[in-house]
């Protein structure tokens, strides 16, 4: 999708006519090297996946407050002497809510399923975006804990609460966007990572997950008659967020091509 967003900018600026986007299978404990000869190699930019998302943090000169906060990188942009790590998972997310769902995050009430690297990252752009209230369900306690301590400090006066996933419906919010930040879904085997009618009202459904299109969670959304959307809208907006850090223009416009290589590649 980068590509195809890079060839429609060289049509029109000549600036981006030898910018091609690379893949890189790289090994955790090579990472440093990696990202050492990709400097010298003159990169201007470089995207990481998991697990490379938090060993960057430690590996780059400047870090962007949404990195710090979320604990993760997943953008590099060429800076100075070495690298400046940022995290756009944050605004694909919202992005990708707002274009498929027409909701935005501020004001709104979220239930957050997950309590990983990628359900910290969704957790730190909801309270950055100023969502009503936070409740977090995750079937590991220890996990759930270990963010909601991290988030404390984030929270301002935004109250961040835990949810019970056994728990009956008459103590879980009404009307809240649900998002998925678990990887339940990734198999067709793959139980839900909540059950919908276990809320008293759900406003809406994200999976994050794209790939397949359609989870057990947003069959669940769809016989009950909920908005949903899965996560492509996210990894598209993730990265033409991305693309415009490393080239100046700005995400809009680039992101309807990158959307329509996605599906293509996809299968959609």
């Amino acid at each position: 999708m980068h590509n195809a967003a890079l060839d429609g900018l060289a049509r029109d600026d000549t600036r981006f006519a030898g910018w091609r986007y690379f893949p890189f299978d790289v090994e955790p404990g090579m990472l440093p090297a990696a990202l050492g000869l990709m400097r010298e190699r003159g990169f201007r930019g470089v995207n990481l996946t998991v697990p490379h998302k938090v060993l960057a943090v430690g590996l780059v000169s400047e870090l962007d407050p949404a990195a710090r906060e979320a604990g993760a990188v997943n953008t590099l942009a060429s800076a100075g002497s070495g690298w400046r790590g940022l995290n756009t998972d944050g605004y694909g997310l919202a992005a990708g809510i707002l274009g498929d769902l027409g909701l935005g995050l501020r004001g709104a009430t979220v239930v957050l399923l997950g309590a990983g690297g990628a359900a910290r990252a969704a957790a730190v752009e909801c309270l950055r975006a100023g969502c009503a209230a936070l409740w977090v369900m995750n079937r590991t306690r220890s996990n759930l804990d270990s963010l909601l301590a991290h988030l404390a400090p984030l929270a301002g006066g935004t109250p961040v609460r835990a949810l019970d996933a056994g728990g009956s419906a008459a103590g879980r919010p009404a009307g809240a966007i649900v998002i998925n930040a678990t990887s339940a879904g990734l198999r067709a085997d793959d139980p839900p990572p909540a059950d919908l009618g276990g809320f008293p009202g759900v406003g809406a459904v994200y999976d994050m997950i794209y790939n397949p299109p359609r989870t057990r969670l947003l069959a669940q959304a769809q016989e009950l008659g909920l908005p949903h959307a899965n996560g492509l809208g996210m990894l598209v907006h993730q990265g033409a967020k991305a693309l415009e850090i490393w080239t100046g223009i700005p995400a809009s416009r680039t992101a309807p091509a990158m959307r329509a290589a996605a599906a293509k590649a996809l299968g959609y």
